[in-house]
């Protein structure tokens, strides 16, 4: 791909890798029969699903939209895993999903006299807190202090798990496996009581599967050990995990400013939030740390929001109106955390297509899509 050719800002998925990523996760599925889902929190870009349903059994989601989207466009397995169910959706989940998973003991009693006159073969599980945290930013973490998600030990009631075939926990956020080992321990220790009655278990997301250094095979042997032991099938639902280094944000460079700031055709707030709200630093194709090269710049957004900035980076040759800036890693909680804050237009989509290269556009977003969102 050459980025010059490139009308920006555009997120370019990278067919290639991702078609990488897909078969070490299809190996994964062999090796051991648990089966992966992908999070459509994620990553939801369904012109790809395709080729994503031929290495994967379904998806996971997490609204009503997103459910429509995978059952629409994905096809295969569909688990649904919330914070709550209003009661005007439920009846629509139930013909979309074939598992649903509980937040809390009160939700499963509420909708449990609905999900039997319904009669679908619906599988239900609650998803449990094991007050485990391997997440060091607490924005992040499920089993922070307080948290919402998941019913603790102490707060299982009688009754709880009537009708219940599965567990959900979702500890982990970008790890490797021994933190799912760590977590499977606790698991284990709380829960461990309730598996014999159980026909599955819903490992999460958060698993790094396909990041370079990544334990595959410590992975495998977690979960050949679980599942000898308890004789459930298990479930992963990754989402970053399956797109990671997938797609890039190409942006252009709209002015150069005398304090050695440049604006580009893209934001940091708008495009990619998770740089602010994490934060982290994004990394840039050729780009280095501040000073590692001749030319060192901060580089800003185009929203008029004074932190609108991506970070201070360097660069061997100096950035003119008209370069192109290529962050890498685009793919996970981009284009599905998207706003058009300041009317800023949303990036276009293409794909680069595997073994041609050449680059298919596959959305352009334009006022009438700015207009929609308002009334």
């Amino acid at each position: 791909m050459d980025p010059r050719e490139i009308e920006t800002p555009c997120y370019v998925c990278d067919e290639a890798r991702l078609l990488q990523n897909l078969e070490l996760l299809g190996e994964l599925q062999n090796r051991t029969g648990c089966v992966v889902l992908l999070a459509l929190k994620a990553f939801a870009m369904f012109s790809t699903f395709p080729l994503m349903r031929r290495y994967l059994a379904g998806t996971a989601a997490s609204s009503l939209n997103e459910a429509r989207l995978g059952r629409e466009e994905f096809g295969g397995e569909l688990h649904m895993c919330a914070p709550a169910y209003k009661d005007s959706e439920f009846e629509q989940l139930l013909t979309l999903c074939d598992h649903m998973v509980f937040n809390s003991c009160s939700q499963w009693r509420h909708f449990k006299p609905r999900i039997d006159a319904h009669g679908g073969g619906t599988r239900c599980g609650i998803r449990i807190n094991p007050e485990h945290s391997e997440v060091e930013t607490a924005i992040y973490d499920p089993c922070a202090a307080n948290s919402r998600l998941g019913v603790r030990r102490v707060d299982f009631e009688s009754g709880c798990l009537d009708g219940i075939t599965g567990l959900h926990f979702h500890v982990l956020c970008g790890h490797d496996a021994d933190a799912l080992v760590r977590t499977l321990l606790v698991f284990e220790e709380k829960f461990g009581e309730f598996l014999p009655a159980m026909k599955w278990v819903n490992f999460g997301g958060g698993h790094h599967i396909t990041r370079d250094g990544y334990d595959i095979d410590g992975l495998c042997a977690a979960i050949d050990d679980f599942r000898t032991r308890h004789d459930v099938v298990v479930y992963l639902e990754p989402g970053e995990g399956i797109v990671m280094n997938a797609a890039v944000l190409v942006a252009s460079v709209l002015d150069v400013l005398p304090n050695d700031t440049v604006i580009l055709d893209a934001s940091a707030s708008a495009h990619m939030p998770d740089v602010l709200e994490m934060p982290y630093r994004v990394d840039i194709r050729g780009a280095g740390e501040p000073g590692e090269f001749d030319y060192t710049y901060w580089i800003g957004g185009l929203t008029c929001m004074a932190g609108d900035v991506f970070g201070q980076y360097s660069f061997a040759q100096p950035l003119e109106v008209g370069s192109r800036v290529v962050f890498e890693d685009m793919a996970p909680y981009t284009m599905v955390k998207n706003t058009m804050f300041n009317g800023v237009p949303l990036p276009r989509i293409a794909i680069e297509e595997a073994g041609s290269g050449r680059i298919r556009e596959v959305r352009r977003f334009d006022y009438q899509d700015y207009r929609k969102r308002l009334s």
